[in-house]
């Protein structure tokens, strides 16, 4: 068995996972998969007016928007 010492200065109050090798490679390959979204100023400023829309109901549900859809064809 091996042992390892990893001293508490080295990892300053983060948190440490051991794994075997092949198990981090297989997750590296699998992470670089996706990539990860990073929402802009305008994003945000969007998603918070969507968010207010739906609290005073200003929305539509899939049902109303497929009914309108299929009266324009």
């Amino acid at each position: 068995m091996t042992v390892v010492t990893i001293l508490k200065e080295t990892i300053k109050n983060q948190e440490l996972v051991a794994i075997p090798r092949k198990e981090y490679e297989a997750f590296s390959r699998w992470q670089k998969m996706f990539k990860i979204f990073k929402p802009t100023a305008k994003d945000k400023a969007e998603l918070k007016h969507a968010r207010n829309d739906y609290k005073v109901g200003r929305f539509m549900t899939i049902n109303e928007l497929k009914r309108k859809l299929a009266g324009k064809n």
